[in-house]
């Protein structure tokens, strides 16, 4: 029996020889990537030209004054492309024209948590708000609106206009205090005559 050393160099010898052995053995090859993610039906040629023409269509009969018909067009529309907005703002657009303010504020309100980087829709949500006399909400619209596209132009001058009526109020209520002894009447004509100019 060899001594316990030269066991141990032995054992040692022969744990390196079955590890060369592994090492040297075919391995598996590496699994295949798996294939990429078809993109939905949504994203062919087909269906994007059918989604332009249905908005194609929609804006026509906007013109006509045919809002149901065209609300009920612009549904199918978001149905069938639920990630595209301009559906969804063109709807507000023709319950806007139909009288359903209340309507065109609750699409609109859903439109900006989708996509609060669109600025049309915190600037036609701000109409919305202004129509309705409730100006913070329009201001605070507008002012997101211009965050998210500084130079977006109808939003800078809505946000001017609103600033304005805001102003008015307080001239209004400056007057009434004052009991037309004040600057408040002048002020409150000009603003008043800036906003005719609209």
């Amino acid at each position: 029996m060899p001594p316990a050393p030269l066991r141990a160099l032995t054992s040692l010898a022969a744990a390196l020889a079955a590890a060369c052995a592994l090492a040297q053995a075919p391995s598996s090859p590496p699994p295949a990537d798996p294939p990429p993610t078809p993109l939905p039906a949504e994203y062919s040629d087909a269906a994007r030209k059918a989604y332009v023409a249905g908005l194609k269509e929609a804006r026509e009969l906007i013109a006509q004054k045919r809002y149901e018909a065209a609300i009920e067009r612009l549904d199918g529309l978001s149905r069938d492309r639920p990630r595209e907005p301009q559906a969804r703002f063109l709807k507000a657009v023709a319950q806007t024209e139909a009288g359903k303010r209340d309507d065109a504020l609750a699409t609109l309100t859903a439109l900006a948590a989708d996509f609060p980087e669109l600025p049309e829709v915190h600037n036609n949500l701000a109409v919305l708000y202004a129509a309705k006399g409730n100006l913070d909400l329009a201001k605070a619209e507008l002012e997101l609106a211009i965050a998210a596209s500084p130079d977006y132009a109808p939003a800078v001058e809505n946000l001017g206009d609103v600033y304005a009526r805001l102003a008015a109020r307080q001239y209004e209520r400056a007057a009434e205090l004052e009991k037309g002894k004040g600057h408040a009447p002048a002020k409150l004509k000009l603003v008043r005559d800036a906003l005719a100019v609209n």
